[in-house]
């Protein structure tokens, strides 16, 4: 088997063309752990082109005393191949949270020579977590029913006897019972709002234009919320529309949007960017269907606030998980279901220069020009 060492070589190379399709990382080390061959994913994830690869080591392109250096010297040792999950490879050449597995197989025709395949975990960590909100959800969902009926109806009669009181006391207990009629409206509106999640009817979906979603959504934080906040957007014009309910889908970006505004506060320069992107997407199964969808439209919100706390981040969209002292923890909480129920991911990647909210969604896959009229003229796209 001949390999150009070069990316883009002239002649025709049938084993190049195989390992660029391969969309995980592949390079091949030399006996002295030179890079001899580097595929396209390879150039991507190091942040080099192959010849640039071809004039290093190894070592210079991933963190000291990294374990993936210790397989490549088992590999040589054993002549046999090595298999590692969940290493961490993080350096400030490859970024922050670099999780891979890692297969690793020496080169028979070629002493000393070893290849490596990484496969990043992030997609499969996706999948995990967005499994875990799903959970968490359901189990909101047996609690709002439960409230539901034991609470809403005897807040009802403490309401009603709280009202009676206000009529036949003094003027200093009328603020206490003005006191209980508030806070029983409050627990009130908790409950209306957990009992979103006992909400199982399938959702109407269709194609929807996802700039309309989000024209709507800048328009009501311009004149709300964000009147602060400079708001900028970063479409990809050539975005086929997406499958889903568009009221809902506003409801989505709206709580993002909302959370971005309140994570920058007052600051001075605070700045929310609205982006959109066809990305190479992952393959998930959509709740109450025997379909599996591709994900490949990306949505993103960003902001340059100050951060989400590492400890909070594992948990983020657990219902009544919240930084803010005033906050039920529902809202991101509803975000993870409704883009569960879409059949989408959403994840959260933040550091304290800002954070990004990543949504994955399946496009639409019916005719072309035939997204919904509304949404595409209000758009004008």
């Amino acid at each position: 088997m001949s390999i150009a060492p070069a990316h883009g070589s002239p002649s025709i190379d049938p084993a190049r063309i195989v390992l660029d399709t391969i969309r995980h990382p592949v390079i091949m080390l030399g006996p002295d752990d030179s890079i001899i061959f580097a595929n396209a994913d390879a150039e991507d994830f190091f942040r080099a082109s192959a010849v640039f690869l071809a004039r290093h080591k190894l070592a210079g392109f991933v963190p000291f005393g990294s374990p993936l250096l210790t397989l490549v010297e088992q590999v040589r040792g054993r002549r046999a191949p090595v298999n590692e999950y969940r290493v961490d490879i993080s350096s400030p050449r490859l970024g922050p949270e670099k999780i891979v597995d890692i297969y690793v197989a020496p080169v028979p025709e070629i002493a000393g020579a070893v290849v490596v395949m990484l496969q990043e975990r992030s997609m499969a960590d996706k999948i995990d977590r967005q499994m875990t909100h799903r959970g968490a959800a359901r189990s909101v969902t047996g609690l709002a029913s439960m409230l539901a009926h034991e609470i809403k109806n005897p807040l009802s009669g403490i309401r009603g006897a709280a009202q009676l009181l206000e009529s036949v006391v003094s003027d200093d207990d009328r603020t206490l019972t003005r006191l209980i009629t508030d806070e029983t409206d409050r627990i009130v509106s908790l409950v209306d709002r957990m009992e979103i999640f006992s909400d199982e009817r399938p959702i109407e979906r269709s194609a929807v234009n996802i700039h309309s979603v989000l024209d709507r959504v800048k328009a009501i934080a311009r004149n709300g919320f964000a009147r602060h906040v400079r708001i900028v957007e970063d479409y990809d014009p050539s975005l086929p529309p997406v499958l889903g309910n568009r009221d809902q889908l506003i409801q989505v970006f709206l709580n993002l949007v909302k959370n971005a505004a309140e994570a920058i506060g007052r600051d001075e320069g605070g700045e929310i960017t609205l982006s959109t992107a066809f990305r190479p997407g992952i393959r998930l199964s959509v709740p109450g269907t025997q379909d599996r969808v591709s994900l490949p439209l990306e949505f993103c919100v960003r902001d340059n606030g100050s951060g989400v706390g590492e400890d909070l981040l594992p948990i983020l969209f657990d219902p009544f998980i919240t930084s803010k002292p005033n906050g039920s923890g529902l809202g991101l909480a509803l975000v993870a279901k409704i883009v569960g129920e879409h059949g989408g991911v959403i994840e959260c990647e933040s550091s304290p220069r800002g954070t990004i909210f990543r949504v994955l969604m399946p496009a639409w896959k019916g005719a072309p020009g035939t997204a919904d009229t509304e949404s595409s003229m209000e758009s004008g796209r």
